[in-house]
C-alpha cells in the first residue's frame, strides 16, 4: 500500500493501534523531545499532539520510529526495489522485444515514476497568508539549541540554469515571523543550486514543503546521484504519478498534498548566525553563519498537521528510515560496481563515520580501487573511515568486521590515512568546520596476510593501569578502553603495550566515562563521533619505508572527548521530571 498523503499514514497506524493522540498540552521546547525519546526507546506508537503550547496547530513525531512504520511507507522490503531497478537495468542490455515484454510490469512502475502536474489541492485549502511562522509549532529540541528549528522540512530548489529539481531536508532555525537558517551542509544540492545562483548573481527560490506523502520524505533523505530528482523516486516509491502544483510565485512543482508549504528566497550576502543545534550524531553541532531564507507567504491544508522529528544520540527516526534507505540502493550500487558485494554505513555511528564494504578481488588489491572510488561517490565521499573486507564477511555485523581486520590488517600496505580533506559538516573533530581527515582500512586476505590468532580476554583494569576505568574486547581486533578524566595518553598508551595480552589487540581505541563501553550501539557511538584519523591515531611505532609512513601496530586510537569538542546532548533535568511526573496525563503506555 502506498500512502497519497500524511494523513492516510496516520490514519493507517490509527487502525493498527500504532498512534497515539496526546491531548494533554505539550510544550514544544524540549517536552516533546523528551516524550519522543522515551516512546522510541521503548519501541512505542507514533503521537500525534493536539495541544501544542503556543500554536493553533497539531503536530505528529515519532512516525517513523520502529522498522515496521519504515516498511509500511515502502510498501514492500526496500531491498527488493533495488533489485527490481538492477535487474531492469541488466535484463534490458541490450534491448529486446522479448526481454522488454518480459519485463513490462517493473517498466511500467519506471514510466509512473514521473510528477503529474494538477489545477488543485489540499495545501490550497486556505487563502495564502503572509509569513507567521511563530504560529508554526517549531521545535526547541535541546536545552542549548540556539533557538526553534525545522526538523522534517523538505527543501525544494530548482538549478538556474537547467531548472533541474532537487528535494533534500535541511535544518531550518526560525528567527522570526517571516526569516529562517538555511543549513546547507557541503554535498547538498540545495547548496550547489544556491553557489550557482550565487555567480549568476540572482536570488534563489525556496519552497519549504511539511509533510505531503510519505514516500517524500524518505526520497529527501535518500543519498542519490547528484542531478537526480528525488521526487522521481517519490513516484516510484508511491507506484504512480506524484500530484504537484505549479507556482507561478516560485516556478516550482511541489506537492499538492503537502500540509503547509512556505515560499521565499535566499540571496548572495544575506547571512546570520545559526546553531548551535544537537544533531544526529549526538552532539551539538557548530554554530556559523548561513544563508537566511526569507520567507514571503504560507499556505496550509484545513487544520494542517504539523511534521516534526528529533534526533540526537542512537537510534532516532533516522537510523531506521536509513538503513531502509542502504537497503534499497545497495543493489543498484552493485551495478556500478560488480565487484562490490555489500556495503553497509553504520547507522549507530551517525552514518557518516563509518562504513565497511565487502569486495570479491579479481586481481590483487583491486579492493583498493573500489574503496577509492566509493570515497569519490557524493555523499559517501564524506565517509570518515571506511573498513574493506572480503566477499565472505557480513559487513553489517561489526564483530565480523573485526575479526577480518585482527585476521588480515597489514599495517604495511593495508592503512591509508588521507588529509587533509573536506569532512561532513556536523562532523566536529577536524581542524575546522568542512575539514578533517578519512581513514581506509584494507582488510583483504593477499600474499602478506597476516592471519593472526585471535587474543585471549582482556586483563582487568587495575592489572593494566589506574587511570583505566573499564576494559572489554569489542570482537576479535579491537580492545575498548574507558578511562577516568585526567588521563595521562602516554602513561597508559606505555602500560597497554607493554601488558602480554593488551598488546595482542591490534586497536587500542579510548573513550571517556560517559560512553557505555558494555553497550555495543554506544561504543560504536562514543568510537566514531570522537576522533579525527589524522590527530588521534598514535602507533606504536613509525617508520618510513621507502616514501610510505608505516605504523605498527597496536594503534591507540584517541577517542575521548577532548576540549573544543562540541558538547554531547542531554535532557534538561527539570524538564525530564516534569514529563516523568506528568506521564500518565499523555495517555501514553508503552
Amino acid at each position: 500500500m502506498s500512502f497519497r498523503d500524511l494523513r492516510e499514514f496516520i490514519a493507517a497506524l490509527e487502525a493498527k493501534g500504532d498512534l497515539v493522540r496526546v491531548k494533554a498540552e505539550v510544550d514544544p521546547d524540549q517536552e516533546i523531545t523528551i516524550i519522543q525519546h522515551k516512546v522510541l526507546a521503548a519501541g512505542g506508537p507514533a503521537l500525534l499532539f493536539e495541544n501544542v503550547k503556543g500554536s493553533p496547530y497539531r503536530l505528529v513525531s515519532n512516525l517513523y520510529g520502529t522498522p515496521e512504520r519504515v516498511a509500511m511507507v515502502f510498501g514492500r522490503p526496500p531491498a527488493e526495489i533495488g533489485k527490481e531497478m538492477a535487474g531492469l537495468a541488466e535484463e534490458l542490455m541490450p534491448p529486446t522485444a522479448s526481454r522488454i515484454w518480459k519485463n513490462r510490469s517493473t517498466i511500467r512502475k519506471v514510466f509512473s515514476s514521473r510528477m503529474k502536474t494538477v489545477r488543485s489541492g489540499p495545501v490550497l485549502d486556505t487563502k495564502a497568508e503572509p509569513a507567521n511562522l511563530n504560529q508554526l509549532p517549531v521545535l526547541k529540541c535541546w536545552p542549548l539549541d540556539g533557538g526553534p528549528f525545522f526538523t522534517l522540512p523538505l527543501v525544494h530548489t530548482a538549478d538556474p540554469e537547467t531548472g533541474g529539481g532537487n528535494l533534500g531536508i535541511y535544518r531550518m532555525q526560525r528567527y522570526d515571523d517571516v526569516s529562517t537558517g538555511m543549513h546547507w551542509q557541503i554535498e547538498k544540492g540545495g547548496g550547489f543550486h544556491f553557489k550557482k545562483a550565487v555567480e549568476l548573481g540572482q536570488p534563489l527560490p525556496i519552497s519549504v514543503v511539511l509533510g505531503g506523502p510519505p514516500a517524500l520524505t524518505f526520497a529527501a533523505i535518500a543519498p542519490l546521484p547528484e542531478g537526480i530528482d528525488e521526487r522521481l523516486l517519490a513516484a516510484l516509491m508511491l507506484g504512480r504519478p506524484l500530484e504537484v502544483l505549479h507556482r507561478n510565485s516560485t516556478g516550482h512543482r511541489v506537492s499538492s498534498q503537502a500540509e503547509f508549504l512556505i515560499e521565499g528566497s535566499v540571496a548572495a550576502g544575506d547571512e546570520q548566525h545559526e546553531g548551535p543545534f544537537g544533531d544526529h550524531l549526538g552532539h551539538y553541532s557548530h554554530s556559523a553563519d548561513f544563508p537566511v531564507f526569507r520567507v514571503d507567504r504560507v499556505l496550509a491544508r484545513k487544520d494542517a498537521i504539523y511534521p516534526a522529528t528529533v534526533v540526537g544520540k542512537p537510534p532516532q527516526e533516522d537510523f531506521y528510515i536509513g538503513n531502509a534507505l542502504q537497503e534499497m540502493c545497495v543493489p543498484l550500487l552493485k551495478i556500478m560496481r560488480p565487484a562490490v558485494v555489500d556495503l553497509w554505513s553504520y547507522a549507530e555511528t551517525g552514518f557518516h563515520p563509518l562504513a565497511a564494504m565487502a569486495v570479491k578481488q579479481r586481481y590483487g588489491k583491486e579492493a583498493l580501487k573500489h574503496a577509492l572510488g566509493i570515497l569519490g561517490e557524493g555523499q559517501l565521499s564524506l565517509t570518515k573511515v571506511l573498513m574493506v573486507v572480503d566477499d565472505d564477511v557480513d559487513v553489517r555485523d561489526f564483530y565480523a568486521v573485526s575479526r577480518a581486520l585482527r585476521e588480515h590488517l597489514d599495517p604495511t600496505d593495508g592503512l591509508h590515512l588521507l588529509a587533509p580533506t573536506a569532512q561532513d559538516t556536523l562532523d566536529f573533530t577536524g581542524p575546522a568546520i568542512n575539514f578533517g581527515s578519512r581513514l581506509l582500512l584494507l582488510a583483504n586476505q593477499g600474499k602478506n596476510s597476516p592471519l593472526r590468532p585471535a587474543p585471549p580476554p582482556p586483563p582487568k583494569s587495575a592489572e593494566v593501569h589506574p587511570g583505566i576505568r573499564a576494559m572489554r574486547a569489542f570482537g576479535e581486533g579491537v580492545l575498548m578502553v574507558q578511562v577516568f578524566k585526567g588521563w595521562n595518553r602516554d602513561e597508559i598508551q606505555k602500560s597497554l603495550e607493554g601488558h602480554p595480552v593488551a598488546k595482542q589487540y591490534i586497536l587500542h581505541v579510548v573513550v571517556s566515562d560517559d560512553v557505555d563501553i558494555h553497550d555495543d550501539m554506544m561504543v560504536l557511538w562514543g568510537w566514531f563521533t570522537r576522533f579525527d584519523p589524522y590527530m588521534d591515531i598514535h602507533p606504536a611505532k613509525r617508520e618510513m619505508c621507502g616514501n610510505k609512513l608505516v605504523m605498527h601496530f597496536p594503534l591507540l586510537i584517541d577517542a575521548t572527548w577532548k576540549e573544543g569538542y562540541r558538547k554531547p546532548v542531554e535532557f534538561d533535568p527539570a524538564i525530564e521530571q516534569r514529563v516523568n511526573d506528568n506521564w500518565e496525563s499523555y495517555g501514553i503506555n508503552l
